[in-house]
């Protein structure tokens, strides 16, 4: 074992016991910060009930976490590699705890706003911190592939169980329970993080540009926003103006980074084509996860009519299946020419949408069969390309390398949901009768609330139609991944041990 501050190691060294158990370890926070994204979905009506929130603090409730965590991801990750990895990860903990202790016994919609905001800054120090590490304790490529594929798949496992967790809780106690749950795997992360975990930061970091925090975050968040709220309501003048302002400001901090050997994102880390490459299938593999997510929720409860819950407890099978797809993968990588894996996994995530597509008003299995293939393809790239993008990076600079790997798939989902939502609202408006109320022209919960029988099929027959032509351009799109794998990695494999 190296030094804990040293950024030197030799090349080669294989993990032990010790770095194995650290790396559990650090699946807690991965675990939690994933499930904060969708732990709210049964909480709501009671929040509801307790706080009276306006519909717009409600909004808020549910998407200040995400827009927190999306527009800090960089700045932490920077700072990570300046202070520490394992120092910022530690003070991410005890900020996630307090801000969870906050959320859970909040007394106004402004006080559980705020505590789900500090939520999203902690998670932003989580996040990075944990991936770095990662990079910094598997010096092996054979065993760092193995543990990123292993968190790839509990990254993306953890979405799915935090609705039902939230269910579980709110079955037994009340609504702030979601939230403490949080704390006793903080706490454990505390105690164990100091034993098992070096430290690893850059030796020369340069000074921090705080400039240009606040121009990151004004790139990130009006766009992340803009597409939002574009997914949600589709796009108009205002959410275009949003969005070409975040783009706009996104221009001077790219100009920023390029031109400071301060900057927050090193051009170091784009000297290997492969790094650049990495963040942009990353983030196409995101636009596919969140794309599909947006009408396959939908078509468990608004279609077959399931509650949340039962909704929720089957959307957890095809995470069943993932478990075991990207360990594999990255065998298979080590084995063979990892492109050609890569692109393996973007034609199997397009033939899952293709089975999707098949998808009629009656359809559990082939809806579990597609989503569980899709899956599958889809965090095999995740893995892949993540472990690509960080063995390419310096290693010093392994936290601002994660950081942007996530702030690419943040962008990425966000785009999946506004088109491929945009395709299916579209189809689905088209197929509606002209006569129909604006509610139930508009989507399928609309058409539910009418309570009329015959407007009701012919909403679940337009919606499944709409799911279905989203699955054929969310599929295409992937065969494009595929082609742009083979041609962007074509060169790409293994890089040679490095270490700190």
């Amino acid at each position: 074992m190296t030094n804990p501050t040293s950024t030197e190691a030799r090349p080669g060294d294989l993990a032990g016991r010790r770095e194995w158990t650290a790396f559990v370890v650090l699946l807690l926070p991965l675990l939690l910060v994933s499930m904060d994204v969708s732990v709210l979905f049964f909480a709501i009506p009671s929040i509801d009930r307790d706080l009276a929130p306006s519909a717009t603090q409600q909004l808020w409730i549910f998407d200040v976490y995400a827009f927190a965590l999306a527009g800090l991801l960089i700045t932490m990750g920077s700072l990570g590699d300046r202070i520490g990895r394992r120092k910022l990860l530690m003070f991410g903990a005890v900020a996630f705890s307090a801000a969870s202790v906050g959320a859970a016994y909040a007394t106004s919609p402004e006080m559980l706003i705020a505590a789900r905001a500090l939520l999203g800054i902690g998670g932003a120090t989580l996040m990075p911190s944990t991936m770095g590490l990662v990079r910094n304790m598997f010096r092996d490529d054979r065993q760092r592939g193995r543990a990123i594929g292993i968190w790839s798949g509990a990254m993306a496992g953890g979405i799915a169980l935090g609705s039902v967790l939230s269910g579980v809780m709110l079955e037994h106690f009340w609504w702030g329970s979601v939230f403490l749950v949080n704390v006793p795997a903080m706490v454990l992360l505390l105690v164990l993080v100091p034993v098992l975990v070096p430290e690893f930061k850059d030796p020369n970091p340069g000074r921090f540009d705080f400039l240009s925090v606040p121009l990151s975050m004004g790139a990130v968040l009006p766009v992340v926003y803009g597409v939002k709220e574009t997914a949600a309501g589709g796009m108009d003048l205002r959410n275009g103006l949003i969005i070409a302002a975040g783009l706009a400001v996104g221009r001077f901090f790219v100009r920023r980074q390029r031109s400071r050997t301060d900057a927050l994102i090193s051009r170091e880390l784009f000297r290997d084509r492969n790094f650049a490459a990495g963040i942009g299938l990353n983030a196409l593999a995101a636009f596919a996860m969140m794309g599909a997510s947006f009408f396959t929720t939908q078509y468990l409860q608004s279609v077959l009519g399931m509650s949340t819950m039962e909704a929720a407890l089957w959307s957890l099978a095809p995470s069943l299946a993932v478990g075991a797809a990207a360990p594999a993968a990255t065998a298979i990588a080590q084995r063979t020419d990892r492109a050609r894996v890569i692109c393996a996994g973007f034609v199997i995530a397009a033939a899952g949408f293709g089975v999707l597509a098949l998808s009629g008003t009656d359809s559990l299995a082939i809806l579990l069969i597609g989503s569980a293939v899709m899956s599958c393809g889809i965090v095999t790239v995740m893995a892949l390309v993540s472990d690509l993008a960080l063995s390419t990076s310096p290693p010093e600079k392994a936290g601002s390398a994660a950081s942007l790997l996530e702030t690419g798939q943040e962008f990425g989902g966000a785009m999946g949901m506004a088109l491929l939502g945009a395709v299916a609202t579209a189809v689905y408006t088209a197929d509606m009768p002209d006569a129909a109320p604006e509610a139930a022209r508009k989507t399928l919960p609309g058409a539910l609330s009418t309570g009329d029988g015959s407007l009701i099929a012919i909403g679940r027959d337009a919606f499944v139609h709409s799911m279905q032509y989203a699955s054929v351009a969310g599929g295409l799109l992937l065969l494009a991944g595929a082609v742009l794998a083979v041609v962007r990695l074509r060169q790409a494999a293994p890089s040679e041990p490095s270490a700190v």
